[in-house]
């Protein structure tokens, strides 16, 4: 199972990559914190986000609200949200960009990818092309923030 927060599908939709998730996951899942946040975005920005328009992103309910409670005390809701599902699906594969909320989620043994690690799996796979042109958009585009080193460091692991 994969489960995203806000992030990730957010900066895909702005580069006009969003079709790399179902690609290589089939289904993504979210919590409804992250539907609420993708839905204001969705609203509020012409980024090409039409959550109706997704038949493969699944919207699902939290259940352990103690552990999202938690969470809230260092995190934004849809993180805490979307940590809290992927603690409670067994082998759950967390989509997260936020480096606060990758450490806890870590820290709860999940495995965690950013935009980045989906770019690079995107090409090792053959989705796309190059790297560096999506991550240059990124920069650009979609204002994410990519310091020299780890520029440098998603290439050099890209092959290019």
């Amino acid at each position: 199972m994969v489960v995203s927060n806000t992030s990730p599908m957010m900066n895909l939709a702005a580069i006009g990559r969003l079709d790399l998730l179902p690609a290589l996951f089939d289904t993504v899942h979210i919590p409804q914190a992250v539907a609420l946040e993708l839905r204001d975005i969705e609203v509020r920005s012409s980024i090409g986000l039409h959550l109706g328009e997704l038949p493969w992103l699944v919207q699902g309910a939290v259940w352990g609200e103690k552990v999202v409670e938690a969470l809230c005390v260092h995190l934004h809701p849809g993180e805490a949200e979307a940590i809290a599902m992927a603690i409670e699906q067994d082998q759950a594969l967390l989509l997260m960009d936020e480096r606060r909320g990758r450490r806890i989620a870590r820290g709860t043994g999940l495995r965690v990818i950013g935009v980045l690690g989906i770019l690079v799996a995107s090409k090792r796979k053959g989705f796309i092309g190059a790297v560096r042109p999506l991550l240059d958009a990124l920069v650009s585009d979609a204002g994410f923030w990519v310091g020299q080193d780890l520029y440098a460091r998603v290439l050099r692991d890209a092959g290019e």
